[in-house]
């Protein structure tokens, strides 16, 4: 059996695990109380939920990553060549991240590029929370109910705009001869433009721009939950406003930052637009070189390592900080 059919045995063989689990807990005592999930929404219903989410997750998101590990596996062969001789598993592509294939020597570049990617992006979902809590708090326990919507409503209308038109007016209103800077050297704030497209500044804003609603809503989701007696107390025990932050409002909401974070954190490094139109002209971004694999080179192999390094990297720095921060996965996902 090649290695590609193995990646459509595997959801089968998931399936059949779940579907023995579920016999397994079926047989078991259970409240009398609590409804199945058949139950509550009928066969019919129940039926058309699970093929749906069945779909969803198989066809497009387990089966197009499990095929994106396997084909990373192998090396760059032509479609009549695939499965034969010249098809075998190799660890090539994964070791052209750190050396160089044609010259041998160490892959900078590329390592690089994956370094840099990742810090701004940490950088990136710091800015946005910093942005984010103090409207998030605002919004959840302090606003009135009209300011709330209209904030709201202030925050979701932009993203009616594709994500690609935004890039663009933000490259327009950054550059050298942009609205931004025709605005400072006007007021005689600078005499000369800034260049914040080269230094990454428009790069930063980008990326925090895009991702704003998916740090805001956990946030506001987490504190709007919490019970603002618990606030009302440490205000009235002598509690100034950073510490009602730090020992009240923050370890509450811990949850929902942890999700923002993630979301933000992994929608930063995995994205494509922002980088390219909003990137200064030695910014390297590692998406682009992933994608230059698939789509400039058509060396599907090594763009699938690539992608799966980063995909790597990413999850074991994610755990890491819910591990140091003591937030368990279950919880961000509440």
């Amino acid at each position: 059996m090649s290695s590609r059919a193995f990646v459509f045995l595997v959801p089968i063989v998931v399936i059949a695990i779940f579907w023995a689990m579920a016999k397994r807990d079926s047989r078991r005592g259970t409240d009398p109380t609590h409804k199945s999930f058949f139950e509550r929404n009928g066969m019919l219903l129940g039926i058309i939920f699970i093929a749906l989410v069945a779909f969803w997750t198989l066809f497009l998101v387990a089966l197009p990553y499990l095929y994106m590990v396997v084909e990373s596996f192998h090396p760059n062969l032509p479609p009549i060549r695939r499965g034969g001789p010249d098809d075998f598993v190799t660890l090539t592509q994964y070791k052209s991240f750190f050396v160089t294939p044609n010259s041998g020597t160490v892959n900078w570049t590329h390592m690089g590029a994956f370094g840099f990617s990742i810090i701004a992006s940490i950088a990136v979902t710091a800015l946005n929370f910093a942005i984010c809590y103090p409207l998030a708090y605002y919004m959840a326990q302090a606003g009135t109910p009209q300011k709330v919507r209209t904030l709201m409503l202030c925050l979701i209308v932009p993203y009616w705009v594709n994500e690609i038109l935004r890039a663009f007016s933000l490259r327009l209103l950054l550059a050298s001869k942009g609205l931004i800077n025709q605005i400072l050297m006007g007021t005689g704030i600078t005499d000369v433009p800034i260049d914040f497209l080269g230094n990454n500044t428009g790069l930063y804003v980008g990326l925090s721009y895009a991702y704003l609603l998916v740090m805001m809503f956990p946030l506001y989701n987490a504190i709007e939950s919490l019970d603002r007696n618990q606030i009302e107390a440490a205000r009235d025990l002598g509690a100034p406003w950073w510490r009602i932050h730090k020992d009240v409002v923050i370890p509450y909401a811990k949850p929902g930052i942890a999700s923002g974070c993630t979301m933000v954190f992994m929608l930063s490094a995995g994205s494509l637009a922002a980088p390219q139109f909003l990137g200064g002209p030695r910014t390297l971004w590692f998406t682009a070189i992933v994608y230059d694999f698939f789509f400039q080179n058509f060396n599907w192999p090594r763009g699938a390592a690539y992608a799966f390094i980063l995909l790597t990297g990413c999850i074991i720095l994610v755990m890491a900080m819910l591990r140091l921060f003591k937030v368990s996965l279950g919880e961000t996902i509440k």
